[in-house]
């Protein structure tokens, strides 16, 4: 490799890794010497590639802010993480559901939890579990939370299919095996995820 190949693809790299999108989409219009080795390329791609996924931005049913949610393609499935605040202290049910709309106050416009293949709630369910279907999200006395769950089933593709989906934190803890929403109550936080 070239010094000047070694430049581009280093600034590839950090461009990716520290800033976002804007940086990844600058990485991949970046004007490529025609003496750039394929090695070289495909590591410049696997640079922005790292920085594809989703964001979902929280609101309560007043419209407050409650956090953020991130979608990220991990080894064929979907790594979600969550960061909650301004939400009441306790255990609350999150999922993952199928329609990108949150309406408030109740976000039933979000729709049922994103379940493709047709199975029963829960991770504890035997007939389980909905693509959706996440751990519950332990809330500090703060109102802070966070959670990180790779979905079952789940891709980047399905997430942001043409109705989309959203995140919902519930107000009571999932049992994990009730269908279909594992008793979490009523719906009090809820973002749309959006590719970026």
């Amino acid at each position: 490799m070239n010094r000047t190949s070694f430049v581009i693809l280093a600034a590839a790299f950090g461009l990716a890794g520290c800033g976002g999108r804007d940086a990844a989409n600058r990485a991949e219009n970046a004007v490529v010497p025609d003496n750039m080795t394929a090695n070289a390329m495909s590591a410049a791609n696997a640079a922005v590639a790292m920085t594809s996924g989703a964001v979902a931005t929280l609101q309560t049913a007043n419209g407050g802010a409650a956090g953020i949610a991130r979608a990220e393609p991990a080894d064929g499935a979907l790594k979600i993480s969550i960061k909650v605040e301004g939400l009441p202290a306790g255990e609350h049910g999150v999922h993952v559901h199928m329609v990108g709309s949150c309406d408030a106050p109740t976000f039933a416009s979000a729709g049922s939890h994103w379940n493709p293949t047709n199975a029963k709630h829960g991770l504890e369910n035997p007939q389980g579990q909905h693509a959706g279907d996440m751990p519950n999200l332990s809330v500090g006395a703060d109102g802070h939370g966070t959670l990180d769950y790779t979905l079952k089933g789940g891709n980047l593709e399905g997430l942001l299919d043409a109705d989309g989906s959203a995140i919902v934190v519930h107000a009571k803890v999932d049992d994990q095996k009730t269908d279909p929403s594992g008793n979490s109550g009523d719906r009090i936080a809820c973002g749309v995820f959006r590719k970026g």
